[in-house]
């Protein structure tokens, strides 16, 4: 009964915004935003372009300072800025396609690919591409986990800009007194965990994220110590994450709560569980890149280090895909032509440089990532060859599954609280995690079909 309720809700939520669509989609004006319904135009080439950053604020002064460069190198093409917070960008973007007003170019992460491309808002970019300078320049697996969420096809909807990969952070310090090698393997990290734990003193071995975003976290330690390479079975149909290594995997990792960790990470998010680390004695976190600079700013460069999550029996590192951000063109633009100037050029070798230097991310412009700032940030430097090197295999999360963002949060979360608690098997809850997953998917192919 769920799985026709589920299904009935979606063909009224389709049915209406296609009615919506019908009845915009010829009222908009050559201002450069359109309906969904809107093809738009490759446009002279010059003129205006309008885009929105899906990070306003954070990223606003850097963007000025690319579209700065780039309105020198075209003086033809002006270009407007709008910055949008990132937690209010999904919903601008689907009141856009409704009721007219899209950009021409705007932020398009792996997460908000396939909700924006269902509904036929976004150009795709393989032929543009091929046609680019920029062919062959960018990070292949950023390429790949961008078109892997696109909506099952392998279309490439959005040409990436970064990616804020997965860290493994450590005390140096604390390790040296420990006299701990470093946690480069799955075996080393829970050596470390348990013996830098001191409960009576407050010292912990790690810090496990037990609050909102955790799930990604466990799947990437269940998939970096079982080695499966992908998150469905060869048929296509069954998720791997209950295959009996990734619970195996899971139990081992849960098994640190409370033991090597503190018991407030139950509910910590990364905010909390971010400043409990800079602020303690805790040895080691799992995080992104994203916080690299408040750990400088708690311990200096010199008591910690950030390399990439550690390999695992088979010698290899097994990750599940971390967010990859990127520039999409909306199908409405009447300024294709220019629209896609500005895209290559912020993603050309000198500004995909600058950006990410700012953001503290890996770039994915390949020349990019080999310039001299990213060899000084060690951490970016790491994951930059760790995605590239052919030592990583990405597992890709099922982003186009229009239920992924309800199974990964809201359904799960308090779920994994209650494994953590003792309160469910990790067996019980990865089965149940499965059966979710397996039923979008049947509710995927169907609709594809």
């Amino acid at each position: 009964m769920k799985i026709s309720i589920r299904r009935s809700r979606r063909a009224a939520i389709a049915v209406a915004l296609g009615s919506v669509l019908a009845l915009t989609a010829t009222a908009c004006g050559d201002d450069g935003g359109g309906a969904g319904g809107d093809k738009g135009a490759e446009g002279s080439g010059k003129g205006k372009v309008l885009f929105w950053d899906n990070n306003g604020g954070v990223r606003t002064d850097i963007w000025k300072e690319i579209i700065a460069d780039f309105e020198k190198a075209n003086p033809d093409i002006d270009v407007e800025y709008v910055g949008i917070a990132s937690t209010e960008y999904q919903s601008k973007v689907d009141t856009a396609i409704q009721g007219g007003g899209l950009p021409d170019v705007g932020g398009v992460g792996a997460a908000m690919i396939a909700a924006i491309s269902a509904q036929n808002a976004l150009d795709p970019l393989d032929d543009r591409l091929a046609k680019s300078s920029l062919n062959g320049k960018l990070n292949e697996d950023m390429v790949k986990s961008l078109k892997a969420a696109g909506g099952g096809d392998g279309t490439l909807y959005s040409i990436p800009t970064s990616a804020n990969n997965g860290v493994l952070y450590y005390r140096t310090d604390l390790f040296e007194k420990a006299g701990l090698e470093a946690p480069t393997t799955w075996d080393t990290f829970y050596e470390a965990a348990d013996k830098l734990t001191n409960a009576s003193k407050n010292e912990f071995g790690y810090t496990i994220r037990g609050g909102a975003g955790s799930i990604a976290q466990a799947l990437d330690a269940m998939y970096g110590q079982s080695g499966i390479t992908s998150f469905w079975d060869a048929s296509g149909e069954k998720t791997t994450v209950n295959d009996p290594k990734n619970v195996a995997a899971l139990e081992k990792y849960t098994a640190l709560f409370k033991k090597t960790t503190p018991a407030a990470d139950l509910n910590n998010d990364f905010t909390k569980m971010v400043a409990q680390w800079d602020s303690g004695t805790i040895g080691m976190l799992n995080h992104n890149l994203g916080s690299y600079q408040d750990h400088v700013k708690a311990f200096g460069t010199d008591k910690f280090r950030g390399i990439p999550q550690p390999m695992g029996p088979s010698g290899k590192r097994v990750q599940v895909s971390n967010p990859v951000d990127g520039l999409g063109l909306f199908k409405t633009s009447k300024n294709k032509e220019a629209a896609w100037k500005f895209i290559e050029f912020a993603t050309s070798h000198a500004e995909n440089s600058k950006f990410n230097e700012s953001a503290g991310q890996v770039p994915a412009n390949n020349d990019a990532a080999k310039d001299a700032w990213v060899q000084k940030a060690e951490p970016t430097k790491l994951a930059a060859e760790a995605l590239s090197d052919g030592s990583t295999t990405i597992v890709q999360l099922p982003y186009y599954l229009p239920d992924w963002g309800t199974i990964s949060k809201s359904d799960n979360e308090p779920n994994f609280q209650k494994v953590l608690l003792g309160k469910m098997s990790e067996k019980d809850f990865l089965d149940t995690l499965a059966e979710q997953l397996n039923t979008a998917q049947a509710e995927w192919n169907e609709q594809k079909g």
